[in-house]
């Protein structure tokens, strides 16, 4: 029993200190610094984060299924050793049409005839390399990809061309879209003008008068930004709470002011939010932009890759495309924490 001065305040600390849980990897689940201690509760939007050791816990998860779906189980040793055997026999070009009826048990048991002592088998296997490649196959189409390029272009040419058309897109529909969403939420003249156009559906006509060239692929991605951009703004305005406006007013703050100081970093959550958001719409766009008479870029190396079911570049090109996006999206979510650390704070 604690007794004396202090002794209460010495009695919660102890007891504070024997609820802490000394778990393994806790590090990655917690904050560094003073607010390491903080109880985060629920509802509390500005103490959640993520979880370093939850993702990667989700990326082996990911990586294992993918795996396990596209690898055959099952095979019996005697099939595998056979298998070679008949390559053996065959001619490069025979070996090279055999090899997916090799592969596949159930075909070559079909006709016995052609295998004479086919060994019975059997195997699992829940998708096959026309469905899916298995990681295996899209690592080696990766370092083939990276070592070189595909149709006449580097892979850095590739990632370059597909990044600058839409970095050129993302940057100009920021612009136009966020002075437009600004003065749509601060004016219902401008609101009436601008919500009809921003309800429309104009890509075809987009298409239609900017035509295919570099040019037509950049306005299409910003046409993609620019009115999340414009949505995002606006809302970012009317969630502003007025008591603030209010009270900025009756300091004799002026209209000037009260936008600088109350209104845009009010609304620069929403903002942000809407940027994030523009920049995985803008990443999936880019390959339709590049369907669009391109010769270069990770959208057109997909569709050509498709077209000639090379699905292991294909799913490459996919996977560089994620990475870049997942890149930008963090680095937008550490601008946001830095540029806005009042967010979820009301």
């Amino acid at each position: 029993m604690v007794e004396g001065p202090g002794g209460h305040a010495l009695k919660d600390n102890i007891e504070q200190q024997n609820r802490q849980v000394n778990w393994p990897f806790n590090w990655l689940f917690r904050k560094h610094g003073s607010s390491a201690r903080k109880t985060v509760t629920f509802g509390d939007a500005a103490e959640v984060s993520g979880a370093l050791l939850w993702t990667v816990v989700s990326l082996i998860a990911i990586l294992l299924l993918w795996f396990i779906a596209t690898t055959v189980w099952g095979l019996p040793d005697e099939w595998s050793q056979y298998a070679d055997e008949v390559r053996a026999g065959l001619s490069e070009d025979e070996s090279y049409g055999q090899r997916d009826l090799l592969r596949d048990c159930d075909n070559a048991a079909d006709d016995p005839s052609e295998f004479p002592g086919l060994p019975e088998c059997s195997y699992v296997q829940w998708l096959s390399e026309a469905t899916l490649p298995s990681p295996i196959q899209v690592a080696e189409a990766t370092w083939d990809f990276a070592r070189n390029g595909y149709s006449g272009f580097t892979v850095w040419q590739h990632l370059w061309l597909s990044f600058s058309r839409l970095a050129k897109g993302l940057f100009w529909g920021v612009a136009i879209g966020v002075p437009i969403g600004l003065a749509m939420g601060l004016s219902s003249r401008w609101r009436g003008i601008f919500d009809p156009i921003v309800e429309l559906a104009l890509i075809p006509l987009f298409i239609v008068w900017f035509g295919i060239g570099e040019e037509g692929k950049v306005n299409l991605l910003l046409f993609a930004a620019i009115w999340i951009m414009v949505i995002a703004a606006r809302s970012g305005v009317l969630a502003v709470n007025t008591t603030k406006v209010h009270a900025a007013y009756s300091l004799g703050a002026s209209k000037a002011q009260v936008l600088r100081h109350v209104i845009l970093p009010n609304a620069l959550p929403e903002i942000f939010t809407g940027l994030r958001v523009a920049i995985g719409v803008c990443w999936g766009t880019l390959v339709a932009a590049e369907l669009l008479g391109a010769s270069s870029g990770l959208g057109f190396t997909i569709f050509k890759a498709r077209q000639f079911f090379l699905l292991d570049l294909m799913l490459s090109a996919v996977i560089l495309i994620s990475i870049l996006g997942v890149t930008m999206d963090v680095a937008m979510r550490m601008a946001e924490k830095r540029l806005i650390p009042w967010r979820g704070k009301g």
